[in-house]
């Protein structure tokens, strides 16, 4: 006799989500609305916090330099991450061997990453100066014009073997026979992969591309080792100010307004996503096959 799924079986899991997600989102929201210096009561303030918000410069720049940051990371990430990705996903001799170097990335710490970096591109004692040449004269982390394109490069570096095997997975999931037919039709490589392998890597693409606008609004560590928000304010993204608002300037109260407004825009953005591409539809994409 078939059994019924019992919601016993999920309760566990609404646990653990109600406990470390939804109630400090709560508490967020409720310290939204106060004013607190971290160590004492807070102290209900009303919307002050969020008038303040709307006239803060400082944190629409922010927002500005997060939105930057995001869409070169979209823009850099997908093309090597697919590329890649659907290369893995073949049979080559060197595949193994180079896939375990193109991964490497994902055995180190964003800790350990934005140190290294660090140590390779300071603009006084880094190992690019050091060596000299073209390179040795760029100011990677000290020209206000391209520390923000320096970020972008690492954090690309550190996710793109993450992008890679979704989309390496994904690949391998494509029935053979779709190949085998286009190629008895005289289709090459490159029209398969436009026609074939592009359409068949579609959902893959959103779930990716949503997990880059979601960790765009969450990247924090990376910069505050990398360049701590200089030089000046060049780096300092939305989480970044943030964070030096809260824990620097001791007002946690405003510093969850902002906390507030990356979950809202970064859940707006998502829905959005989903919405214009229709992946809430979540069609197959192998009818036929």
């Amino acid at each position: 006799m078939h059994q019924r799924p019992s919601f016993w079986y999920a309760a566990p899991a609404f646990a653990f989500f109600a406990l470390f997600a939804a109630l400090p989102m709560v508490l967020v929201v409720v310290l939204s609305f106060t004013s607190w210096d971290g160590l004492g009561t807070p102290q209900p303030n009303g919307v002050d916090n969020w008038a303040r918000l709307a006239d803060d410069g400082q944190a629409y720049d922010a927002v500005g330099r997060t939105a930057i940051l995001m869409v070169v990371s979209w823009l850099v990430q997908t093309p090597i991450a697919l590329l890649i990705g659907v290369w893995a996903a073949g049979r080559q001799r060197s595949r193994a061997v180079l896939s375990s170097i193109f991964f490497l990335p994902l055995l180190l710490s964003t800790a350990a990453i934005a140190l290294l970096w660090q140590v390779m591109l300071d603009p006084n004692f880094g190992v690019l100066q050091s060596l000299g040449g073209p390179l040795g004269d760029v100011q990677f982390l000290g020209n206000p014009s391209i520390v923000l394109y320096t970020v972008a490069f690492v954090i690309t570096w550190q996710y793109v073997p993450f992008h890679t095997l979704l989309y390496q997975g994904a690949a391998r999931a494509i029935p053979k026979t779709l190949y085998e037919a286009a190629t008895i039709d005289g289709a090459g490589r490159v029209r398969q992969f436009f026609h074939i392998t592009l359409p068949q890597l579609r959902y893959t693409i959103i779930t990716s591309s949503i997990l880059m606008i979601v960790g765009s609004l969450t990247t924090f560590d990376t910069v505050l080792i990398l360049t701590n928000g200089g030089p000046g304010t060049a780096s300092r993204i939305a989480p970044l100010h943030m964070y030096i608002t809260g824990f620097s300037g001791f007002e946690m109260g405003y510093a969850s307004t902002m906390a507030v407004l990356l979950v809202v825009v970064g859940t707006g953005l998502s829905l959005l996503v989903m919405r214009v591409t229709g992946f809430r539809s979540m069609t197959s994409q192998q009818e036929g096959a």
